[in-house]
């Protein structure tokens, strides 16, 4: 190994939509989990919703099966309790995220990600806030200390909805089929349950490199 391999941290990409409710609970653990293990995150914000129409299914699983949706409501109450974050059960699900996941899209590579991407979902599953919204993005952005109207016009631009569609596209092609999904290479790891898993690869791998 290099001095340069050693001092380059290992990647761990992750694919998340921001009306997925188990996403939530990856999103607001990743930050600190990757930093202990060294590992940095490549953000992929996409579109469940597509994925879900290429299966021939209207909408989330949880609403199409509706034993599988009750167990979910009470699987989210207990793991919210174990890892101590806030939550409400939303009453729109899954909440329409277009607008947020496009500002996420310009944000990927800034330093500004995850405190963004947090904020967005404690709205949708702490506070059951409509996120969609114009006005509530950009009271996000400005409470970060961001030029609101100029990174929602980068957003909201052409090119950005070009992004996300071949973004959402490169899901379906690389076999995601939920969210939140890990890649570690070619190694592909689905479920908030399985972040440490995805964590400790990439780690290993970096170690081996």
């Amino acid at each position: 190994m290099t001095t340069s391999d050693a001092d380059t941290p290992a990647s761990l990409e992750f694919w998340f939509d921001f009306g997925s409710n188990y996403s939530y609970l990856a999103m607001m653990r990743i930050e600190a989990l990757a930093k202990q293990h060294a590992v940095a995150i490549a953000w992929k914000p996409f579109l469940l919703g597509p994925i879900f129409k290429s299966f021939g299914w209207s909408t989330s699983p949880f609403l199409l099966q509706k034993e599988k949706g009750n167990y979910v409501w009470t699987d989210m109450a207990r793991q919210c309790e174990k890892y101590r974050l806030p939550w409400t059960q939303p009453t729109s699900f899954p909440r329409r995220a277009l607008l947020p996941t496009r500002v996420a899209l310009i944000g990927a590579e800034q330093i500004w990600i995850a405190a963004f991407c947090k904020r967005i979902m404690q709205l949708n599953f702490a506070q059951d806030q409509d996120v969609d919204r114009p006005d509530v993005i950009e009271e996000v952005l400005t409470s970060l200390g961001l030029p609101a109207k100029e990174v929602m016009d980068q957003a909201q631009s052409d090119d950005n909805k070009r992004h996300l569609h071949a973004q959402t596209q490169e899901a379906l092609q690389r076999g995601v089929f939920g969210a939140p999904m890990f890649f570690v290479g070619g190694e592909m790891f689905w479920g908030n349950d399985r972040l440490e898993d995805a964590l400790t690869l990439a780690s290993r791998c970096r170690s081996q490199a």
